[in-house]
């Protein structure tokens, strides 16, 4: 497998950050005039519109025979991979690297920064109509679903990246570290069988974590496989369509996700990369070396030095006043003693 230097992806990131998107709120007012900047470049296509009337689009380029598709912010409170994928386009467009040259000649992408603009804009998983995209991918009731699923079956992509933000209550099993990353090579049906295209799936991720983990060792664990057969990943990955779940998780006083943002765009530029490199895809078994998620982390404990009581919080996410915040907000745990936090506040001392 071939890695790209760290040095070298550092760079790329810095010289081609999108800086008017930040934080963790980001809806297509920010979205629209970046989308302007991309289609002096390249194509810009709308797509159709969402359940409340705001276009969706797709960006297109390369002209090669590798065929890849990615999407963002079909949970629309889930904003990382959209700032990391925009990194990615400006990247690729404006960088005069052979590297990048080669994936451009030897891949086809089309990307869809922004899938459900509503829920975007609410600052809220669900569409306007209250359908979990990531849950309608048979149903299709959604507009917005329609609109992807139509990509999917005109495009016939080799591989598909599906970007997601995960909570902050994930760690890495076997570790004292938040999952800052997390893979999923989706299941096909009950049996989670390690079909070809799964194993496909799974080098393209060994790929993406060999890069990582030379920067965030031991922060990127692997989802639950569990099949889901409403959910995106699975159904595509069911149809043939290779498809690899990258969720941006937290980072250790990252609640804006601008660290994260970094870690996912390597995982991006590595993932594209590789499939552009690549004509075998056969080894997988690294894979399953990516240690599990676990749910053992809160956000905040504060521990009363003079009792020895601890209460743990959790941060609840909201747009007021047409602002991001969080909201400090208890919660029960079973089992205080083992729990891990993200801060520690000690009171009575």
């Amino acid at each position: 497998m071939h890695t790209l230097p760290l040095d070298f992806v550092s760079t790329l990131f810095d010289q081609n950050k999108e800086t008017s998107l930040s934080g963790r709120w980001i809806h297509y007012a920010q979205l629209e005039p970046v989308l302007k900047k991309i289609a002096s470049k390249t194509k810009v296509e709308q797509l159709g519109f969402s359940e409340n009337g705001v276009p969706i689009h797709k960006v297109c380029l390369g002209d090669g025979s590798k065929k890849i598709l990615i999407w963002s912010q079909m949970h629309g409170n889930e904003s990382t991979g959209t700032k990391a994928l925009i990194d990615l386009l400006f990247s690729l467009l404006d960088a005069t690297d052979p590297v990048v040259d080669g994936i451009l000649k030897e891949c086809s992408l089309i990307c869809i920064p922004m899938l459900n603009p509503d829920g975007a804009f609410a600052y809220n998983r669900v569409n306007a109509n209250n359908i979990d995209l990531n849950r309608d991918a048979v149903a299709l009731k959604a507009k917005e679903s329609k609109l992807l699923r139509g990509v999917l079956d005109e495009f016939r992509p080799d591989f598909c990246f599906n970007l997601h933000d995960q909570r902050t209550i994930f760690g890495v099993s076997g570790t004292q570290n938040p999952a800052s990353i997390s893979f999923l090579a989706p299941s096909e049906e009950e049996s989670r069988a390690l079909t070809k295209g799964r194993q496909e799936t799974m080098n393209v991720i060994v790929a993406m974590n060999r890069l990582l983990q030379e920067i965030i060792p031991n922060h990127i664990g692997r989802y639950t496989d569990e099949y889901y057969p409403t959910a995106t990943g699975d159904t595509f990955q069911k149809l043939g369509f290779n498809t690899v779940l990258i969720e941006a998780g937290h980072y250790p006083n990252d609640y804006e996700r601008e660290i994260v943002r970094k870690f996912n765009f390597y995982a991006l530029i590595q993932g594209v990369f590789h499939i552009a490199m690549t004509t075998d895809f056969s080894a997988f078994e690294s894979y399953f070396e990516i240690p599990n998620n676990n749910k053992d982390f809160v956000d905040l404990v504060e521990i009363d030095l003079k009792t020895g009581e601890k209460k743990t919080y959790q941060y609840v996410e909201s747009i007021k006043d047409n602002q991001f915040y969080l909201e400090k907000t208890p919660i029960v745990v079973e089992n205080v003693k083992k729990i891990l936090s993200h801060q520690n506040i000690y009171i009575n001392n």
